[in-house]
């Protein structure tokens, strides 16, 4: 008990440090839906700037109906990994669905993109490979990168003469992968694909593509940077998330060359150890791509409702990094203001939150604003009129 007790202090005193320094995170609890509009624990409702819910759809009627009908039909969960006896037809449907939504030749599902990202690099890469990485890449491609044995390069954000100064340096491995963020979560900026291409093709490097903030959001149908940039079916490996602008549940996936989508299959652990995903998710999953299969109206709605937000927050006067993306970053730099701006819009009924360091670099406080296809005009103005008022009262603005 002695030794817990001095590990215990040590814990507390930390926690105490964090909390000094405007640094702690609360959990706010939400008693509704995840919506545009929100019901808190404490009885009020606010609009919600800062789900990745990106096309609305996850409270959407005929994506929870098909959920409940493949609940009925195939149960509640696999008790079981995909080789053992985990495999239903609908996770091969939605397969499918995904590899032909994004052009490529094969997919294979885990429980989180952060599984996705875990599991690719150590089944395909030894010691005599280089892995080239964005260094604003998300966490969950850091930490495969870390359980790797290949030899580890990094290039500046988006920085095409970092990125092949990097690539020069790796022409002693045998095999290159360059991966990146298709859309980089705290500043909203689009990776420069086409660029990237261009490198990989003089260097004899392949790509890898993380598309969790990009589709569904990214290129004319949402189909990400690939579309975008007139690559689509073109890259090696694409990585993704049903848990964002695909109905906001859970699961992640790997598509890309059918190679390597078998080698996984074998090798990655996180899809060899980790239960597959329960059949609900996989039906409404197949609803989800499906109907954007069909339609790109919630993606014209989206482009429409982040075009006009971002216009309107910079007449207002508030520092805005450059987005290409659904993801606004209204930049405050202290993050105690940017803990005290996100309270005063809930007491606005505007629900986002402050990212402040370790999530964003020391000095780089923000409130990330989300936009969703879901969100209206009213809405909308609602949202800027309340960061106009706060900003003013708290000194953000003139």
């Amino acid at each position: 008990m002695e030794k817990y007790q001095r590990f215990q202090q040590f814990l507390s005193e930390e926690l105490d440090s964090i909390r000094t320094a405007g640094l702690y995170k609360e959990e706010r609890i939400i008693v509704s839906p995840q919506s545009v509009a929100i019901g808190l624990a404490s009885g009020k409702e606010t609009l919600n700037f800062c789900a990745n819910n990106y096309l609305g759809l996850s409270d959407n009627p005929g994506l929870i109906d098909a959920a409940i009908q493949a609940m009925k039909n195939r149960g509640y969960g696999m008790s079981s990994v995909r080789f053992i006896c985990g495999t239903q037809d609908l996770h091969k449907q939605l397969e499918e669905v995904i590899a032909r939504f994004f052009g490529t030749e094969d997919t294979i599902l885990y429980a989180a993109c952060f599984d996705a990202n875990g599991g690719v690099f150590e089944p395909l890469l030894s010691e005599e490979d280089a892995i080239i990485s964005d260094a604003l890449n998300h966490a969950s491609i850091i930490d495969g990168v870390r359980l790797c044995k290949a030899v580890r390069y990094r290039y500046a954000n988006a920085n095409m003469e970092d990125l092949e100064e990097q690539l020069k340096a790796a022409q002693k491995q045998r095999f290159r992968l360059i991966v990146t963020d298709g859309v980089f979560s705290m500043d909203g900026n689009v990776a420069p694909l086409d660029k990237i291409a261009e490198l990989a093709r003089k260097y004899d490097a392949m790509v890898m593509v993380d598309e969790s903030h990009s589709a569904g959001v990214v290129g004319k149908t949402g189909r990400g940077t690939t579309e975008q940039f007139n690559l689509r079916g073109k890259v090696e490996i694409i990585t993704g998330t049903l848990g964002k602008a695909f109905g906001g549940a859970i699961g992640g996936f790997t598509t890309g060359r059918k190679e390597i989508i078998a080698m996984l299959r074998q090798r990655s652990r996180p899809y060899l150890f980790s239960n597959s995903i329960p059949p609900s998710v996989a039906g409404a999953g197949i609803y989800t791509f499906n109907y954007l299969e069909n339609s790109s109206a919630l993606v014209e709605k989206l482009h429409e409702n982040t075009a006009y937000f971002v216009e309107k927050m910079k007449n207002a006067g508030f520092d805005i990094k450059p987005t290409q993306s659904a993801i606004c970053a209204v930049m405050l730099y202290d993050a105690k203001l940017s803990q005290d701006m996100a309270s005063r819009l809930q007491e606005e009924g505007i629900y986002v939150t402050g990212f402040y360091y370790p999530v964003v670099p020391k000095g780089q406080a923000r409130i990330r604003v989300q936009l969703s296809a879901a969100h209206n005009r009213e809405q909308l103005d609602k949202c800027i009129a309340a960061f106009t008022k706060t900003g003013k009262e708290l000194g953000v603005l003139k």
